[in-house]
């Protein structure tokens, strides 16, 4: 039966109109449809009647009308194949300097729309949470710092150090969903930059290469300063990150913006007159000020003789008991540009602390904030 149907359409294209008749009047691009066609053939009439010549040339039609409508869809899928331009292949995206400038613009546009917190700024809280997750760094196990953003997760974000960073971390929430590309751990950093240089200290060169990991990789409680105690423990505290005592000294000096909260630390009061500005009058008012015991129920803790609206934690006051400390303080206390040349070196140092990075110290950037002029 196949046999004899193969015949049959054998026959049939003998008896085709005379433009199909010779392969030598046959325009070479009518040879797909035909050898589709002929695999059709042999499918679909294996077992029934063959058509008539007429069906064929219909067929012929389809054929034809089913090529062209494929090249033209192919054409319009892939113009730049057919107009000389040179194809450049898409691939992940890899942001640049200026995209993360635009995240440090959404930042400091959020610093300044929502400036009901605290003392009217939550710059303070914002650095802190930059200065909490690099500190937790181990020199000699190359564990914690910046890398990773594992404060995200109870074990971490529980320790009593990290009390109320929960409000840093909502804050940048709709940051991060602006721009999804941004690991927690870049945009932490970035932010702690931020609110630096939004609250008039100096630029902090930056360098992204920062990733997220998981819960595993949360350090234990502890690795961070203890208020209450002395000298050997800030050195302790600081020496594991690879920090000397006029690195600690520098690094004190942020004690000039923000606030200690009863509810969080168990302290209470800020340090400085203007807690959303960053100077060196935390070193003016540990040397020009008298300190006493603050009487009340809290933790010791030291306030101001004349308003009794200011305090010095115990940590803060070792730096002037401590006279490889007191050195620093009374240098920084009368210049302010040394102050902030020393604290954006050692700043540049604590965030990058842990970091992986897979490029140099020429790849740092440093962005425009909206006090530099356009």
């Amino acid at each position: 039966m196949a046999s004899a149907a193969r015949s049959f359409t054998r026959n049939a294209l003998r008896s085709a109109p005379a433009n199909f008749k010779t392969t030598a009047t046959r325009n070479a691009r009518f040879v797909v449809p035909r050898q589709t066609f002929r695999q059709q053939s042999r499918r679909g009439y294996a077992d029934s009647a063959a058509p008539k010549s007429g069906s064929s040339g219909l067929l012929w039609g389809i054929g034809l009308a089913a090529l062209g409508g494929g090249g033209f869809y192919y054409y319009s899928q892939n113009a730049d194949l057919f107009s000389g331009k040179e194809i450049i292949p898409k691939g992940p995206f890899t942001p640049k300097f200026e995209d993360y400038q635009q995240v440090y613009n959404a930042v400091a546009k959020a610093l300044e729309e929502h400036d009901e917190y605290d003392d009217g700024s939550y710059g303070p809280v914002l650095l802190r949470l930059a200065w909490h997750a690099s500190g937790t760094y181990d020199k000699e196990t190359g564990t914690g710092g910046s890398n990773g953003a594992t404060m995200r997760f109870a074990p971490e974000g529980d320790h009593g150090a990290n009390a109320g960073l929960k409000a840093a971390r909502d804050f940048l929430e709709p940051i991060k969903e602006k721009f999804p590309w941004i690991s927690y751990s870049d945009l932490w950093i970035l932010a702690g930059v931020c609110a630096i240089q939004e609250m008039q200290g100096p630029h902090i060169p930056y360098r992204p290469g920062r990733a997220d990991r998981d819960l595993s990789f949360c350090t234990p409680d502890g690795r961070l300063p203890d208020a209450s105690k002395e000298h050997k423990h800030l050195r302790a505290i600081f020496g594991r990150m690879g920090f000397n005592d006029q690195e600690i000294v520098a690094l004190s000096g942020a004690h000039a913006l923000g606030r200690c909260h009863a509810d969080r630390s168990g302290y209470d009061g800020p340090w400085t007159f203007s807690p959303t500005t960053l100077t060196n009058d935390f070193y003016k008012l540990l040397l020009e000020e008298k300190w006493q015991w603050k009487k009340w129920n809290g933790p010791k803790q030291f306030e101001d003789v004349k308003t009794k609206s200011l305090m010095m934690l115990p940590t803060d006051m070792v730096l002037i008991k401590d006279k490889s400390f007191r050195q620093y303080v009374e240098k920084y206390a009368k210049d302010n540009d040394l102050f902030f040349k020393d604290f954006a070196d050692v700043v540049l140092r604590l965030f990058e602390l842990g970091v992986p990075f897979t490029t140099g110290e020429d790849a740092r950037w440093t962005f425009k904030s909206s006090f530099d002029e356009a």
